[in-house]
């Protein structure tokens, strides 16, 4: 029946009292028999296909029942809507009273006809996507080539060369490195956030190390953080609110030509700001030095075959000058080894031991490593919102005016101050140590002291 009907009979059934899909069954053919006359009898329509078997779904609550009835019809409109009719006829379903409601009448092939559309137009959306233009093609496979030539360092996006390249860039994520690649670059790190990871704190010490980042306040936080766990030798930005992933190839170029040296931006509240006013005839010389040969060596370069070359000339430098230190301090003559490694020295000092309470290695130095017995509160770029002693640290940051962004506890963290720290929204927690956790949510990220 269902093949040849042409429409649907919907109809709303109350019953007061339980009833059940037979009861309401035998009510309509019942109630409905020779009320119509023997051309519209109820049976004789079903028995010859004209009129589909009727759909009951009932269900009880509260001691009344509440369904609804639809039956298929394969006669024209007007014998339909006679039909539909009978049925608001019945007034009671076994013992119980009922009310029956014709809501609608559905024209079962515009139904049809609404989803042929819908279909046809889901049908229509995926062939024009796999139809690809010629440029969509050419860009594929450039990007295929691309994603080929990506690796990974410890982890992390890399370029192929970074492994064996005397001189590294440091940028910020993956699509930094995918960039660089796409204009041949080949030697970018990427260290995925403001919190730089180990791997590339380590691979700073032993390269010429530029630090291409974006031209906002989070490439100024990264350049920061790489300060106190590495060693940078030149920072370049990309222009003010632009991304390093966005820069065209002139644009890249034009940016690492005029990168500067550290010292220059040493201590500038806003780097990028401080690069940004300096162009290519003002660039800041590097400070002069009387120990060896070093001190002849320039920052300028005028493409990246030729920032490769002054790294790698440098890096050699650095090697000698530490070896030269090795051997000074195997001898026992620590003057002098001091004299010729003081740069170096005063580098690794500030790396071990950062005292800078704006960056989040020197708070956890005040007050991890200085015992305060307390946790501090501190914003996205590491100043303090608020303090109290560490056994006072959940109440802390459940009762924060101002949701932190890094939670420093000299204690040991526990899931009640984890769970609450997650429920805050704080991004990372520093604490002595940790204790058991049955359940470690992922939007919080946990570092120990000893990890600084």
């Amino acid at each position: 029946m269902q093949d040849s009907a042409k429409y649907l009979i919907h109809a709303d059934i109350v019953a007061d009292g339980v009833v059940e899909r037979s009861d309401v069954v035998g009510a309509v053919f019942g109630q409905t028999e020779g009320l119509l006359g023997d051309e519209l009898d109820l049976r004789a329509l079903q028995e010859s296909s004209k009129v589909g078997r009727i759909d009951v779904e009932i269900e009880s609550e509260g001691g009344r029942s509440y369904g609804e009835v639809t039956i298929a019809s394969g006669l024209d409109k007007v014998e339909t809507a006679i039909l539909a009719a009978a049925l608001e006829t019945i007034d009671r379903v076994g013992p119980c009273r009922s009310d029956f409601q014709v809501t609608k009448l559905e024209d079962v092939r515009a139904a049809k006809r609404r989803e042929i559309v819908e279909r046809a137009t889901d049908l229509l959306a995926e062939f024009e996507g796999e139809v690809a233009r010629s440029a969509d093609l050419i860009e594929e496979v450039r990007q295929a080539v691309r994603v080929e030539d990506i690796t990974e360092y410890e982890g992390l996006p890399a370029g192929p060369r970074v492994s064996d390249s005397d001189a590294i860039i440091v940028v910020e994520g993956r699509a930094d490195v995918l960039q660089l690649l796409k204009y041949g670059i080949k030697n970018a790190v990427a260290v995925e956030g403001t919190d730089v990871p180990q791997a590339v704190a380590d691979l700073t010490c032993k390269r010429t190390v530029t630090a291409f980042l974006d031209g906002d306040r989070g490439g100024d936080l990264i350049l920061k953080e790489l300060q106190q766990v590495g060693e940078v030798d030149y920072v370049a930005f990309a222009p003010e609110h632009r991304s390093v992933e966005d820069l065209a190839r002139d644009e890249v170029m034009a940016a690492l030509r005029e990168k500067v040296p550290m010292e220059a931006v040493a201590g500038a509240s806003s780097p990028h700001e401080t690069v940004a006013a300096t162009d290519g005839s003002a660039r800041p010389a590097p400070p002069e030095t009387t120990d060896g040969p070093e001190s002849t060596a320039t920052p300028e370069t005028t493409d990246t075959a030729s920032a490769d070359t002054a790294s790698t000339d440098q890096c050699a430098e650095a090697a000698s000058e530490d070896a030269e230190a090795t051997d000074d301090t195997a001898d026992g003559d620590d003057a002098v080894a001091a004299d010729d490694t003081a740069t170096t020295a005063d580098d690794e000092s500030a790396a071990d031991a950062p005292t800078d309470p704006e960056t989040l290695a020197g708070h956890v130095q005040a007050v991890v490593d200085g015992n305060s017995g307390e946790v501090v509160l501190l914003d996205g770029e590491f100043r303090e919102l608020a303090s109290a002693p560490a056994n006072e640290a959940f109440d802390a940051v459940a009762d924060a005016d101002v949701t932190p962004t890094t939670v420093v506890l000299d204690g040991e963290l526990d899931q009640r101050l984890l769970d609450v720290a997650a429920q805050r929204g704080v991004e990372q927690i520093v604490p002595r140590s940790t204790g058991e956790f049955v359940k470690q949510p992922t939007g919080v990220r946990i570092r120990t002291a000893d990890q600084f």
